[in-house]
């Protein structure tokens, strides 16, 4: 069944009534932290605090936490919204969900077997091949598996990458098997799967979608970049500078094309709260790939989903709002005033 799309996208409140009810326990690494920059993880500390601090601000009873711990036994919140992606070993995504999933408490994001299946760059695109969606080749490498040359296609360039990751961690890009086949094996040591692909001449382009009974598109966002560097993990967590430049694709043919191209992949994952579904686009010849989608990525206010909120005329705290009520009108925490969500 086709998702139900709302646009142009709307803003949902938490009613009043609820406000100074609803307990909501937020977790993330730099939850209890005073909103400055990681040595490790860079600005990521200074999102999680100021995410923190708008949901303060919207008047609910916040509990911070910073390990899974806290859901070991199940405590006293109503809601759960989490950050606490990535734990430093293999599948650590479907920690957080799994354990609100045992204790039965609701909350944000999508179910543990569709956060899965999204983490797994290899399984999202042999989703994206089945719905007719275009993506480039690709080889999965398991941990104790053998690494065996790949034989059914070849690059001039590879690309290889943990096949659950974020922010680019562990990416590199590799000229030869011999390069490539050393580059996973440690992967392979570091505790990862490893995804091979051709290394893809182009730009990123980011759909932002959000979620609650219907889906809402966020306006599409492109990095500017030059078309022939592999992106990495210090320039997305800011502690290089960038030349990736973050700007609104304006293009009405090329944003109905990945409109499209997202609408044929929602169904593999619906329903979720929010997420990023990003795609290659090789500017001089229109070739457009899907890469990988990321649910409950990074929202903060000065990455893709921040920004194109704003542009559609949603400010940062009413961006969290809208998400936060469509997740809890959907598992039935609360009732929106607003049917039409």
């Amino acid at each position: 069944m086709p998702v139900e799309i709302i646009s142009p996208p709307r803003k949902l409140f938490i009613p009043a009534r609820y406000r100074d009810k609803i307990k909501l326990l937020f977790i993330a690494k730099h939850a209890l932290g005073d909103g400055s920059r990681d040595t490790v993880d860079g600005d990521h500390a200074v999102y999680h605090r100021e995410v923190r601090d708008v949901l303060e601000n919207l008047g609910l009873n916040v509990t911070a936490a910073n390990s899974p711990e806290v859901l070991f036994t199940k405590p006293d919140v109503d809601f759960v919204f989490s950050l606490l992606n990535r734990g430093g070993y293999l599948n650590s995504e479907l920690m957080m969900p799994t354990l609100c999933t045992r204790l039965g408490v609701p909350y944000l994001g999508a179910t543990p077997i569709l956060r899965g299946l999204s983490d797994d760059k290899h399984l999202m695109k042999m989703a994206a091949r089945a719905r007719g969606v275009p993506t480039a080749n690709s080889a999965i490498f398991r941990r104790n598996a053998p690494v065996d040359p790949i034989t059914d296609w070849s690059a001039d360039r590879y690309v290889v990458k943990p096949n659950a990751s974020s922010a680019s961690w562990g990416v590199s890009a590799e000229n030869d098997w011999a390069g490539v086949k050393n580059a996973v094996e440690h992967l392979h040591d570091e505790g990862h799967d490893a995804l091979v692909e051709p290394f893809l001449s182009g730009i990123d382009v980011e759909l932002p979608v959000i979620g609650a009974r219907k889906a809402q598109f966020l306006p599409l966002m492109r990095f500017d970049h030059d078309t022939e560097v592999l992106r990495t993990y210090a320039e997305k967590r800011g502690f290089e500078s960038s030349e990736a430049k973050l700007v609104q694709e304006t293009d009405p043919a090329f944003i109905a094309k990945v409109q499209e191209l997202t609408r044929k992949l929602l169904p593999e994952l619906w329903p979720f709260d929010y997420g990023r579904f990003e795609f290659r686009l090789n500017p001089a010849t229109g070739e457009i790939n899907f890469l990988e989608v990321n649910l409950q990525c990074n929202i903060w206010s000065q990455r893709v989903i921040g920004r194109a909120a704003v542009i559609a005329g949603i400010s940062y705290p009413e961006l969290l709002e809208t998400i936060l009520a469509g997740a809890m009108a959907r598992q039935g925490v609360i009732e929106l005033d607003d049917q039409d969500w």
